[in-house]
């Protein structure tokens, strides 16, 4: 898609603020918290991945996952990194990725999420007694920071696993933050009443991959034991050839006259043998049935 050139840029930190790669070495190999490089790395903890940055005057944040998981992150990242700048970048609405929203807002963090995210939050919560801060940051296409040597940039390509989905990308670490966008070997959840296109879905992940390079680290929302929540883009393109063979397959059946029960009724494809259920909502023939709807929403 065209994009324009709408990019916000907030100056963190001086250059050369960087914590020292030792430091964090030692801090983050314990628990839950994993580095990976110049500062950058992950937390799993419980919903979606949590990626993260720090500095000796800044923290930022990808994702919040759940209140008590967030407040167990954030007691473990000011231990070591207790800066005054702090932002927390929200990849989209879903509840494993805002749920810890309050507790970041509460420690002084500013949220920032793609101008629809706010909205799909408030859609998807209706009828929740909780009430979980939205972004009070939001942007069209694009957000950079800086912080020290390190530019950090939300990206918007279109609808794809929702509406509202970001790219969070680390420029001189060379480190992406898919969020949902890549369920690495699961069978990925696709919210069409949250805005999902399949389509929209598999153009990103090409764009992505060819924004990319191959020293790309990827960080992914969700991936089953064996392959993990990081990887490279060959891993993006194995979403996107997952993704294809959705639309693929549901094509060939309503070509040949087939009903939504004849075509959703497969539990693998060969394929891809790696992917992994999570009950019947992450699941082969839930991916079918959304993309049967995707696909025929126009008869």
């Amino acid at each position: 898609m065209n994009r324009k050139a709408f990019i916000q840029n907030f100056s963190l930190l001086s250059a050369g603020a960087i914590a020292a790669p030792s430091l964090l070495t030692r801090v983050f190999q314990e628990g839950p918290f994993y580095p990976l490089r110049n500062g950058a790395g992950y937390f799993t903890g419980r919903g979606g991945t949590i990626g993260w940055f720090v500095t000796d005057d800044a923290i930022v944040v990808i994702d919040s996952q759940f209140r008590n998981s967030a407040e167990e992150f954030i007691s473990g990242i000011t231990t070591y990194g207790n800066g005054p700048t702090r932002f927390l970048f929200n990849t989209h609405h879903h509840g494993d990725h805002v749920s810890g929203n309050g507790a970041f807002a509460e420690s002084d963090y500013r949220i920032i999420a793609h101008q629809n995210v706010p909205e799909l939050q408030q859609q998807a919560s209706q009828g929740n007694d909780e009430v979980i801060p939205s972004a009070s940051i939001t942007f069209e296409d694009e957000f950079s920071i800086d912080a020290g040597d390190e530019q950090i940039t939300a990206k918007y390509y279109g609808n794809a696993h929702t509406g509202g989905d970001s790219v969070i990308w680390f420029s001189n670490s060379n480190i992406a933050h898919m969020g949902d966008l890549v369920f690495n070997r699961w069978y990925p959840f696709i919210d069409r009443p949250g805005g999902a296109s399949v389509r929209g879905w598999i153009t990103l992940l090409e764009t992505v991959a060819d924004e990319a390079d191959s020293d790309t680290l990827f960080i992914f929302g969700h991936g089953n034991s064996d392959f993990g929540v990081t990887g490279d883009r060959s891993d993006v393109l194995y979403m996107r050839d997952f993704l294809a063979k959705l639309i693929e397959h549901t094509e060939a059946g309503l070509a040949a006259g087939l009903s939504r029960e004849e075509i959703t009724s497969v539990n693998q494809f060969e394929e891809f043998p790696n992917h992994q259920s999570a009950g019947s909502r992450l699941s082969l023939p839930a991916n079918l049935s959304v993309v049967y709807d995707e696909l025929t929403a126009d008869e």
